[in-house]
């Protein structure tokens, strides 16, 4: 069969690769309950359920979506950190043929009300108690029209009782409904850190297949005890998820991210696959929470997320008798496209995202002409194949600029590829900085800057310059009782080499980075929090 010239959805050619294989959430679940029944599908400290027992909540609590309305099509948004009842509601709006959305866990209620608007959802799932305050009461205060509020916990006025619904569905079961492959199942807002959010959704035939194909890439086992650090309310922790779940794997919670509760997952739980972004190891490095730790069950870790400096995965790999650090690389329109594999050479797994993943293509061109380049020339990293998303959902002005006329969605990362498809990501096509008409990415100072022993964290952005339109900023933030100045940034940079028009011309210390769900640095809330700060700047 020809391959198709775009990214065109063609079920047919997907299929004849045996790459769509008409796979269902619901399907997985039954499979994997059938045949490892007894088996952990859910650990959690040191607490465990069985594929047995997640099925039965499933049912119960899909029942009680049907008790209140909650039919085929419509979208249930999730407000829930990384516990169980999150697994139990995805498997069970999907039982009702509902499309599940995630709605990240720092989000204000701001933008919940906006995501809730721009989905149309008829029900959102949150906590009755986080930290001193009511997510749920806040969303039922909003008075969406149309939206019921589910609250997980005590009960909260004007909303439903997650735990009065599973008793309910457990006493009066529905058969669940009968889902197509080719029926959406996740609808998932971008983290993106430089527009606002876009709405993208999925099937099920665009995402379990990259799960299965990159869980047997990866060498996922059913024995595998999988710890993810990313939020599931991320595409990254849903991905992880389905990786397990796609082999009938125990998937091991966190519920939220800190250095001292992964540890004590890592003691308790003894996983062995972990999934994270650099940012959760970095910090426990820092703090030297590794030492002591048997880290011997981890038989590979995947970091994601933002680059990952080579120093960083040579001393966790170091740390690890049996494991291997890989790296990939995704996006919420299309999971992951590219891996390292486990038996790739260190300067592969640790210096670049790997190749193609399975169903999945990828070039390298010009952003601006569209020529397609040559190994080891730098540009704008384009990606095709059966994960791929068709389009924004209420947006086709952002789809139309998202898609090349030969049908190659742009992502908008700068990237080489050598001659075996290694792909070697550069930055990001919008952090260029536009220094009077010469224009650099600081992608590779920032990788510099962060390996100084003073430095914790590092972003370099571009901030308005009345002559130059625009020049570069560092931020960084430091290690306790460090001393970092911008004589000290300039001379670590001469000894590193780089040339002199690249090098920032300013330095501010900041105690902390604004920081996305997945641990990625916000630039543009950076630079706007240094311009509405009056106190000068360092230089």
């Amino acid at each position: 069969m020809a391959e198709p010239s775009a990214h065109t959805y063609d079920p047919t050619y997907f299929r004849a690769q045996g790459w769509w294989r008409d796979e269902t959430l619901g399907g997985w679940l039954e499979r994997c309950a059938a045949s490892r029944g007894d088996h952990a599908a859910v650990m959690i400290g040191r607490q465990s359920f069985s594929y047995e027992n997640l099925k039965a909540r499933v049912t119960a609590f899909a029942s009680g979506l049907h008790r209140i309305g909650i039919a085929p099509g419509d979208v249930v948004a999730v407000h829930l950190p990384n516990i169980p009842e999150f697994l139990i509601a995805w498997f069970a709006i999907s039982a009702r043929g509902a499309i599940m959305q995630t709605i990240h866990m720092p989000y204000g209620m701001r933008e919940v009300e906006h995501m809730l608007r721009h989905s149309g959802a008829k029900a959102v799932i949150a906590l009755s108690d986080l930290r001193g305050r009511s997510p749920a009461m806040e969303i039922a205060a909003l008075k969406l029209p149309g939206v019921a509020v589910i609250a997980l916990g005590n009960q909260v006025p004007d909303t439903h009782n997650y735990a009065d619904l599973a008793a309910s569905g457990a006493a009066n079961p529905v058969p669940p409904h009968a889902a197509r492959a080719t029926d959406p199942f996740l609808q998932l807002y971008t983290s993106g850190t430089t527009s606002a959010p876009k709405a993208v959704s999925v099937t099920y035939n665009h995402f379990l297949s990259n799960a299965r194909m990159c869980a047997q890439e990866f060498g996922f086992r059913s024995d595998d005890r999988v710890l993810c650090l990313a939020p599931y309310t991320h595409l990254y922790g849903l991905y992880a998820l389905e990786l397990g779940f796609s082999v009938g794997a125990a998937a091991c919670l966190v519920p939220m991210f800190t250095p001292p509760e992964f540890i004590a997952a890592l003691v308790d739980m003894q996983p062995t696959v972990l999934i994270a972004g650099p940012a959760h190891i970095a910090a426990c490095m820092a703090q030297r929470l590794f030492d002591g730790v048997d880290l011997a069950s981890i038989r590979f870790a995947v970091l994601s997320g933002t680059n990952v400096p080579i120093p960083l995965s040579q001393a966790f790999e170091a740390m690890m008798p049996n494991g291997r650090v890989q790296q990939a690389w995704g996006m919420t329109e299309l999971q992951f496209g590219a891996c390292s594999r486990i038996t790739d050479s260190t300067d592969v797994r640790f210096g670049t995202i790997g190749r193609a993943t399975p169903g999945t293509q990828l070039r390298i061109a010009d952003p601006e002409g569209g020529q397609i380049l040559a190994p080891g020339e730098t540009g704008e990293l384009q990606v095709r194949g059966c994960s791929l998303f068709s389009g924004y959902l209420k947006n086709a002005d952002a789809t139309a600029a998202s898609f090349t006329r030969d049908g190659w969605f742009r992502t908008g990362d700068l990237a080489s590829m050598d001659a075996a498809g290694n792909v070697k990501l550069s930055g990001r096509i919008k952090e260029l900085i536009n220094r009077g008409g010469i224009k650099f990415n600081p992608s590779e100072l920032e990788a510099a800057i962060a390996t100084h022993p003073a430095v914790a964290q590092v972003a370099i952005a571009p901030v308005p310059d009345n002559i130059l339109g625009e020049r570069a900023a560092c931020f960084v933030t430091l290690h306790p009782n460090a001393r970092f100045d911008f004589d000290t940034l300039k001379g670590f940079l001469a000894e590193k080499k780089f040339a002199k028009f690249t090098w920032p011309e300013q330095l501010e210390i900041v105690t902390d980075m604004p920081m996305t769900p997945t641990r990625k640095i916000m630039k543009p809330e950076l630079v706007q929090r240094f311009l509405a700060n009056s106190a000068p700047s360092v230089n």
